[in-house]
C-alpha cells in the first residue's frame, strides 16, 4: 500500500473507533479487539517498520512508540466511563477527557513520526498502522476487563468504576 492509502485508512479507521466510543455500548464486547488485531497485522505485513540503514536507531523509535501506545491506550481506558445497568450488564461510553486523550496520541504518534523523519530515518506508514492497533487494542481490553470485573462484583446498578 502507497502512503496516501494507509494514511486514509488509518484516519477512516480512527474516526470509527472514535465514533463506536463515544456512543454507550457493553464494555465486555471484543470486536474492537478483532480490528485493533486486524490493523496490527496489516501493519506487520505491508513491511519497512525499520529502516534497515539506521537499524539500531529504529529498534530504539519502534519500542518508544510501542511503549507510547501501550501508555496512551491504558491512558484513554481509564478516561472512560464503565458502569452497570439495573439488569447488571456492564456499559461504557467514551468522555470528553477521552477525545482531549486521543487528540494527545495524534500529537503524540506526529511528533514520533517526525522525530524520526528528523534523525534521518526513513519514515514508514505502516508503523502508523502498527501503533493504532496497538493502542486501540490496549484500550479496548482494558475497558473490557474493568466491565467483567463490575459485573462479577454484584455491585449495584449504576455504579461507575473509575
Amino acid at each position: 500500500m502507497n502512503t496516501l492509502q494507509i494514511s486514509l485508512i488509518s484516519l477512516l479507521v480512527v474516526a470509527f473507533v472514535i465514533y463506536r466510543q463515544l456512543r454507550t455500548r457493553p464494555a465486555a464486547g471484543t470486536s474492537t479487539l478483532y480490528v485493533a488485531g486486524a490493523m496490527m497485522l496489516v501493519g506487520l505485513v505491508t513491511g519497512g517498520l525499520f529502516d534497515t540503514a539506521h537499524l539500531a536507531l529504529s529498534l530504539v523509535l519502534f519500542l518508544v512508540e510501542a511503549g507510547a501506545a501501550v501508555a496512551l491506550g491504558v491512558w484513554r481506558a481509564r478516561t472512560v466511563r464503565v458502569w452497570l445497568d439495573s439488569s447488571g450488564v456492564a456499559w461504557s461510553k467514551a468522555t470528553g477527557w477521552t477525545i482531549l486523550a486521543w487528540l494527545a496520541s495524534a500529537a503524540t504518534r506526529a511528533g514520533l513520526y517526525f522525530a524520526g523523519t528528523a534523525i534521518g530515518l526513513t519514515a514508514s506508514t505502516s508503523s502508523v498502522l502498527l501503533f493504532l492497533g496497538l493502542t486501540v487494542g490496549i484500550q479496548a481490553h482494558l475497558v473490557a476487563r474493568r466491565g467483567r470485573a463490575l459485573s462479577s462484583t454484584g455491585a449495584r446498578p449504576d455504579t461507575f468504576v473509575g
